[in-house]
């Protein structure tokens, strides 16, 4: 495994987990020290772990989240999430990368530039930021502070595996989410089909952006 700083587990507390539509699971949240980052990321532990758990890495979306969104699927993606690996047991690990790591204001000012044309991605760079600044360095220690090494991972993004498997941790299988469309958040969708190879019916996202 590559020489990555150990973390270890902060605090645990069971907290009940309730949403808008009525869902509701119990979760273990746990905090931890040590992470290389220096932030306050959070695992959610849901339902019964086996040995290879699904597992979710899941970053903070203020708009999305809280607010509900519609010019992303973080919201419903993170809902989803929850009943998916509660009713097979796993982790969320919910990780403070608002943004894809520019934070929230940087975010704000690249849905300016959206609106003026720009995809997500071109936005970014225009902001002179890099189109996706997640490291997940901390998910691997915080996922091995958990005993996990190997995993099924809920994820459209390859590059969340590809680094997990960088930093030692074995990905068995990539488990697609599912396709949340809006019509604020269509072009959103295509890009990360396109520039990110993210798993999302391109032609079906392409259609709808053409009507």
């Amino acid at each position: 495994m590559p020489d990555i700083p150990t973390a270890t587990p902060r605090a645990r507390v069971r907290v009940p987990l309730r949403f808008a539509d009525g869902y509701g699971a119990d979760a273990e949240l746990v905090t931890f020290h040590g992470l290389a980052d220096g932030r306050e990321h959070l695992a959610a532990v849901l339902g019964d772990p086996g040995p290879v758990p699904l597992v979710r890495l899941h970053s903070e979306c203020l708009t999305g989240d809280v607010f509900g969104s519609a010019r992303c699927d973080c919201g419903p993606q993170l809902r989803e999430a929850v009943e998916r690996i509660a009713d097979r047991g796993g982790i969320l690990l919910y990780l403070r990368q608002e943004g894809r790591g520019i934070g929230l204001y940087n975010k704000l000012d690249a849905y300016a530039l959206q609106d003026e044309g720009l995809d997500t991605y071109a936005a970014n760079t225009a902001l002179g930021l890099p189109e996706d600044a997640r490291d997940y360095t901390a998910a691997a220690q915080m996922l091995t502070a958990l005993g996990v090494t190997e995993l099924d991972l809920l994820s459209n993004n390859p590059d969340k595996s590809a680094q997990l498997r960088a930093l030692g941790i074995t990905v068995r299988d990539r488990v697609p989410t599912g396709v949340f469309t809006t019509a604020h958040n269509i072009h959103y969708l295509r890009a990360k089909a396109l520039q990110t190879r993210h798993t999302l019916p391109l032609a079906e996202l392409t259609e709808l952006t053409a009507g």
